[in-house]
């Protein structure tokens, strides 16, 4: 038996986020390539159940918990799995990239991919429910409240995993090696 296709307002509904939802998936995945593919499962996830996103009275938490929810599944499911060789996604800039970087010189969007870069990296150093407080809450705005009720946790919760998340990128940015008790 086969699943009918969502209504059109779902997919209207749908890419109206799409950019803000794939930009949240590179900063918790830190690959494009596998945003890509946690955004279409999210998708697939929100599609089974159009009305449920629809009703929902702000669409992009609805779809972010269905984002956090897809990347917690799938970190899981690597975790287990033995990786033949460890590659780093990311890439290394040039050393004379180093320095104060001017806001009145355009630089083609250099600095701003750095900066994302970064922000990847160390949300990367994070738990993914601890990236995904700092993403709604310091990035997306929400409040302490609002972020626990997306993220299905207890406002405590959801406290807590900020306030380590925090502690522990300051402790990056400082260069001290974090501690490992969050």
């Amino acid at each position: 038996m086969g699943l009918s296709p969502p209504p059109a307002r779902f997919d209207e509904t749908f890419c109206e986020i799409l950019p803000r939802l794939y930009r949240r998936a590179v900063m918790l995945s830190g690959a494009r390539h596998w945003a890509e593919d946690a955004v279409h499962e999210a998708y697939l996830k929100l599609a089974a159940r159009p009305h449920r996103f629809l009703a929902h009275p702000e669409p992009y938490a609805y779809a972010f918990a269905a984002l956090l929810s897809v990347v917690r599944d799938t970190h899981r499911r690597e975790r287990r799995q033995v990786p033949v060789e460890e590659m780093d996604d990311l890439a290394v800039g040039p050393a004379g990239a180093v320095g104060p970087v001017r806001p009145a010189a355009w630089d083609g969007g250099v600095g701003r991919r750095d900066a994302e870069l970064e922000v990847v990296r160390l949300l990367r150093r994070l738990s993914y429910r601890q990236a995904g407080v700092v993403i709604l809450v310091d990035l997306d705005g929400y409040t302490i409240d609002q972020a626990a009720e997306i993220m299905r946790v207890h406002r405590g919760t959801a406290a807590r995993h900020r306030a380590r998340a925090l502690g522990r990128l300051r402790e990056l940015l400082e260069g001290r090696e974090p501690s490992d008790e969050a």
